[in-house]
């Protein structure tokens, strides 16, 4: 997740890391799900637990809801997994006063990494990753939460559904999205940068259940999807800490 290099282009649609934050592959964008269709979002190598079946429900009310955005002020804990590479770890996402940060794993996981939104500024610090030798605090300048939001407001409402956990989650389903170069319809070369499922709560659109996120911001990781799930999610406001060797800005 440690989106460095070319990710780095990629990072406001990754984020949403975020987060970023962005969930498999879920039904096209174009064509909404079926009533009583089921959508596995997560092969059986993930854990159970962690990755819920999300069912298409009958949607009384067809119009769009608003897309997501995400708050000032959270706090949630939940799991990062990384399927492919068979790693589960514990994540943390919250936020204060607009600035936010996501971090999964620590130092005893396998994978350990923190992304920050701080002060108007975007930054990516990768401690442990399999096969990473380098952990540089990457830095974006001049992106925000508001960024961050205006960005949701082009996700494609893909439908209504239920995330069967425990408890039960009744969502909406957005597909966020970044490809380059943009061009009009027709016959030309595209690169799907960062792409991203976003599950948020069908009576909040504040509250984040849960995200896939796949495409090349996903750099570090062969398979180039991951997943994080909340187990919870409170609008009340987080910690959010930059850590040492992330300099801000000058």
């Amino acid at each position: 997740m440690g989106w460095n290099g070319v990710r780095r282009t990629a990072a406001p649609a990754a984020l949403a890391a975020v987060v970023a934050l962005v969930l498999a592959a879920p039904p096209s964008a174009g064509a909404g799900p079926r009533a009583g269709t089921v959508t596995v979002t997560a092969a059986a190598s993930a854990s159970a637990a962690a990755v819920a079946v999300a069912v298409a429900r009958q949607d009384p009310s067809p119009a769009t809801p608003p897309p997501p955005r995400l708050p000032r002020d959270f706090r949630g804990k939940g799991k990062y997994i990384v399927r492919d590479l068979d790693i589960t770890v514990p994540f943390t996402w919250e936020g204060r006063n607009g600035d936010s940060q996501m971090t999964a794993g620590g130092p005893q996981y396998p994978i350990w990494f923190t992304n920050l939104i701080h002060r108007g500024t975007l930054y990516t610090l990768t401690y442990k990753w399999p096969g990473l030798n380098e952990h540089p605090c990457s830095t974006i300048p001049g992106f925000s939460l508001e960024d961050l939001n205006r960005g949701f407001e082009g996700a494609r409402f893909v439908g209504r559904e239920t995330l069967r956990r425990t408890p039960h989650r009744h969502v909406n389903h957005w597909r966020v999205g970044v490809v380059l170069p943009q061009l009009p319809p027709g016959n030309y070369p595209r690169l799907p940068l960062a792409l991203g499922d976003i599950y948020v709560d069908e009576n909040d659109r504040g509250t984040f259940w849960q995200v896939l996120q796949f495409g090349v911001q996903n750099l570090y990781d062969p398979e180039m999807d991951e997943w994080l799930v909340m187990d919870t999610f409170e609008h009340r406001p987080g910690t959010v800490t930059l850590p040492a060797r992330c300099e801000p800005p000058r």
